[in-house]
């Protein structure tokens, strides 16, 4: 089959479907994306695509975000009918993100081609990170402004062929009315390779020795050190923790960005805000920012942890929270809609509210405490990752079969 992927931030949520495809060498793959350093994957062929255009300092804030996205779209179409005519490459099947527009115009190019698009996020005024917290109310142009965003969603369900949504939580983020063509499958967890390991050692300069499982080590990841996925709540409940529990060492994995929600208005981010804000209150030899690591070593981390902390507003749910859990991690998390599609406290993880980071503090506490008390939500936190979220034995064959049911018969993949 001749495929043809699109997401600006190749692979995104692609990253183990595409492999597996490609591994199959049967099929000729194409990927578009705007990421000049997007990895090399064997048997796929990766192409540039510029926007045809991008929004001027005069556009008009709530036509701007409509704006960005006909010009990825126009721009990702016009890369591939030039992959067309160069190579004499037709799609069979067009996969591809909707979320910045990439796949708007497709049908213009080819209007045969069957188009499965992922559908991650609809944006509404309640029920998300907008108005969540109380000391950071919406403004009164926050719903128009969101409202807004919603105009690529609502042009893209004519568009595809068949809706994607990784997380029942997502979906019902949408109308009733894109439900019934949408499939909710999460893209998968590789739990065969994700597992714990309790012979793991970690090495950090300041330690000045191997780390094992018999440290306490106290573990939190984000892409970055934002509000959005809790980081201020973890840092608020640092000083209790690293008080109670004198020989415990906290390792923070992300970068000092923002991938959502608003920046900090601290010259030094978030991370300085906050670290402003607990100052002496915290053992700071005791306190490891890594930035952003290698996977190899975030598995370490994950591994070696004796408490890990996922914080989240209700938002979409990280592959880090499941990617843990499958490495049967003891999970402190917050007690938001989404996470607790994936966590049931008390059975595979324990849940905390939000905002309340001395309950945090405390429950972390707990935990590290007495680890052999809390074994086994680690243990049943694996199998249901397995059970659910395993990319060889349910995501994948969800997905081929959403592929087969838009090409003809000749075409379709049988899974080995």
């Amino acid at each position: 089959m001749n495929f043809l992927f699109v997401h600006q931030n190749m692979p995104g949520q692609y990253r183990e479907l595409v492999q597996w495809l490609a591994t199959q060498q049967t099929h000729k793959i194409h990927f578009l994306t705007q990421r000049k350093n997007a990895p090399k994957i064997p048997g796929v062929k990766t192409q540039l695509y510029k926007p045809h255009r991008t929004p001027t300092p005069e556009s008009y804030g709530l036509s701007r975000v409509w704006e960005e996205a006909t010009g990825a779209g126009f721009g990702a179409a016009m890369a591939a009918k030039q992959i067309e005519i160069q190579e004499g490459f037709k799609p069979d099947i067009i996969i591809g993100h909707v979320g910045w527009g990439e796949l708007t115009f497709f049908k213009q190019i080819w209007p045969d081609v069957p188009i499965i698009g992922f559908f991650e996020f609809y944006y509404n005024i309640t029920g998300g990170t907008v108005g969540f917290d109380p000391a950071d109310p919406p403004s009164q142009h926050a719903p128009f402004l969101m409202h807004a965003r919603n105009a690529i969603p609502l042009a893209n369900i004519e568009t595809v062929d068949q809706g994607h949504c990784p997380t029942i939580w997502q979906r019902d983020r949408f109308p009733t009315s894109f439900h019934d063509r949408m499939y909710v499958c999460h893209d998968g967890i590789r739990t065969d390779r994700l597992l714990p390991n309790p012979k793991v050692k970690l090495g950090l300069g300041r330690v000045g020795r191997q780390m094992t499982r018999d440290d306490e080590i106290i573990t939190y990841v984000a892409r970055n050190l934002e509000k959005t996925r809790g980081y201020h709540i973890l840092m608020r409940a640092l000083p209790r923790i690293l008080t109670e529990r004198p020989n415990a060492r906290v390792l923070i994995v992300g970068g000092n960005d923002t991938s959502y929600g608003g920046k900090s208005k601290h010259p030094g981010g978030l991370r300085a805000e906050m670290e402003a804000e607990v100052g002496k209150g915290v053992d700071w030899d005791r306190v490891h920012f890594l930035g952003q690591v290698p996977y190899p070593d975030y598995q370490k981390l994950v591994q070696i942890s004796r408490c890990h902390i996922y914080l989240t507003m209700p938002f979409v749910l990280s592959w880090s929270l499941l990617e843990s859990m499958s490495m049967g991690a003891t999970i402190v998390a917050s007690d938001v809609a989404p996470v607790r599609e994936a966590i049931t406290h008390g059975e595979n993880g324990l849940l905390v509210d939000f905002f309340d980071h001395d309950a945090l503090a405390a429950q972390v506490i707990d935990v590290v405490k007495r680890p052999k008390d809390f074994e086994h939500l680690g243990i049943a936190a694996r199998k249901h990752v397995v059970e659910n979220y395993d990319f060889l034995t349910k995501c994948l064959p969800e997905h081929i079969a959403q592929i087969n049911a838009l090409v003809p018969s000749e075409k379709q993949i049988k899974i080995p």
